[in-house]
């Protein structure tokens, strides 16, 4: 038996997630099904990061076991089965061992921000045209990587054994009109990135001030954090081993 790690990216739109859930299409519903088209065998994926519904990745894993000889054109065989939104970027054997998600150091995201109206964004960024105090966002960004605990930053209902992160990089940067958020961390909790975001853009605004922004990571209380930001400004964009 041998096992590869399978590179994927995908724009999420039409997806309920990257894994595998009852009556929802998944990006792993999509690959395992375009897999079995291609090799005639069903494999079972085991996925790195799970995005939420709506989320795209320019660099996703999986990783999967298989006895028999994998297609002499797989990467360009199975792109073709795969809808438009998906596509397997490379397939690399592994060692027996090697586990996508577990052995992953860190992950990067990025959120996208414009802030004038444009139709060709609308399904890759949050239309969010509000005047904002960018030296107060920096901070709120600079801020987050004094912290190890994000209690506040979790969607409920997270099967977890610890909220803690090591928060590696978080800064926001200009991009010709819009704004881009950029984080890299060893792990990250469901919704934790766009409730960061959300809620850090009540700082740029004024909302918020520094100090109560500190008070909302102290709290390690979901319901203080704002978990609006919408899921389609949500990209992935690296997964390191």
């Amino acid at each position: 038996m041998t096992r590869y790690f399978l590179e994927v990216a995908y724009r999420g739109t039409n997806y309920s997630g990257f894994q595998s859930q009852e009556n929802a299409n998944t990006i792993q519903q999509e690959v395992e099904k375009a897999f079995r088209v291609l090799q005639r065998e069903s494999v079972s994926l085991t996925g790195s990061s799970r995005t939420d519904a709506g989320v795209h990745a320019l660099q996703n894993f999986f990783h999967f076991d298989f006895d028999q000889s994998l297609h002499p054109q797989f990467i360009y065989k199975i792109n073709a089965i795969l809808p438009g939104d998906i596509v397997v970027k490379s397939v690399r054997e592994v060692a027996g061992d090697a586990h996508c998600r577990f052995d992953a150091i860190s992950r990067t995201y990025e959120y996208f921000i414009y802030r004038a109206k444009d139709p060709f964004l609308e399904d890759r960024a949050w239309y969010f045209p509000y005047t904002i105090d960018q030296d107060a966002l920096q901070h709120a960004a600079r801020v987050i990587m004094e912290y190890h605990d994000f209690t506040s930053f979790s969607k409920r209902n997270t099967q977890v054994k610890t909220f803690d992160c090591v928060i590696m990089e978080s800064a926001w940067a200009q991009r010709k009109d819009g704004l881009v958020y950029r984080v890299r961390a060893n792990r990250f909790l469901r919704g934790m990135v766009r409730a960061l975001v959300a809620t850090m853009l009540q700082v740029g605004r004024g909302a918020l001030t520094i100090d109560q922004f500190r008070a909302v990571i102290d709290a390690k209380d979901c319901t203080r954090a704002s978990f609006a930001a919408p899921s389609h400004g949500l990209f992935l964009v690296e997964v390191c081993y």
